[in-house]
């Protein structure tokens, strides 16, 4: 008797008979599946909340730039840079690349960053235009 209580307090679990819990179970599947690698996308907004982040992946959507660019950019001094910049290479939203003695600064080859990064330096724009 004490088993069929366990087996049914078991299939009852979270309140859903195990056939039901089934199904639910599926349907998250199914919701993950048709919106992709929702982390994936979620990382790239947490890389792109940070203000200094923001401002230099738009610089960089305008070309590449060495840290010494960025840094006049941004007005901050070379380490607070590249602490931001180390954050982007480990996002994989930026690229690197050496000229001499400089090591420059590209935004990463993914169209799908490159639109989400040109959309929201356009919002920026439009915010820094309706400031003036």
């Amino acid at each position: 008797m004490a088993t069929t209580a366990n087996h049914i307090a078991g299939s009852m679990a979270g309140g859903l008979p195990g056939t039901a819990r089934r199904k639910e179970r599926a349907a998250e599947v199914s919701l993950r599946a048709r919106f992709g690698d929702a982390r994936r996308v979620s990382d790239l907004l947490k890389a792109v909340a940070h203000e200094s982040r923001l401002i230099i992946l738009c610089a960089l959507l305008e070309g590449s730039k060495a840290v010494s660019e960025l840094e006049a950019i941004l007005e901050l001094r070379q380490p607070a840079v590249s602490q931001q910049l180390a954050r982007l290479r480990g996002d994989r939203l930026v690229n690197t690349h050496r000229r001499g003695k400089m090591i420059y600064y590209s935004l990463a080859d993914d169209d799908e960053v490159r639109k989400i990064v040109a959309f929201l330096c356009k919002m920026l724009k439009q915010d820094a235009g309706a400031g003036t």
